[in-house]
């Protein structure tokens, strides 16, 4: 039997946004098990090129995503809701190894399972080479920020 994850679906405009904002929390950890727990066993992922099937996948694919985007950090938006599913915009900047900073921009489709798992994740991501100067996502959201919507310029 699975445990929930809260908010469960159908989400109304104030679950999908704590949906969302738990979703930026664990990725910002950058711990890929934590991050993992919230998909089902089985999940489903297509990230830009790359497509994955369940948990273990997820946990090698972000242990080696992480290994290479040195200093993540995430924004997550909101962009729509119906049902089980949520849809996001996103913004993350990263440096790779030889010190070039990224930006990269996206938009993700979410579908849960009734525990509140994400069963299905698309992304189609787009990065765009900054000079460290032009960084605007530093770390975690601080608590004053939590809940806006919007929020990426």
């Amino acid at each position: 039997m699975r445990e929930d994850r809260p908010p469960l679906p159908p989400f109304t405009r104030e679950t999908a946004l704590q949906k969302v904002q738990s979703a930026e929390d664990a990725w910002n950890t950058r711990d890929p098990e934590r991050v993992a727990l919230a998909y089902t066993e089985d999940s489903v992922w297509r990230n830009r090129d790359t497509f994955l099937r369940g948990r273990q996948e997820i946990v090698e694919f972000l242990r080696q995503k992480w290994e290479r985007e040195l200093d993540y950090a995430l924004r997550k938006d909101l962009w729509a809701f119906e049902g089980n599913r949520i849809a996001v915009r996103f913004q993350y900047e990263s440096r790779d190894r030889n010190g070039q900073w990224w930006r990269s921009y996206g938009n993700e489709l979410w579908e849960f399972d009734e525990h509140g798992l994400m069963r299905r994740r698309e992304a189609s991501i787009n990065d765009v080479p900054i000079q460290e100067a032009e960084r605007r996502i530093f770390g975690p959201r601080r608590p004053e920020e939590r809940g806006q919507e919007n929020s990426l310029r």
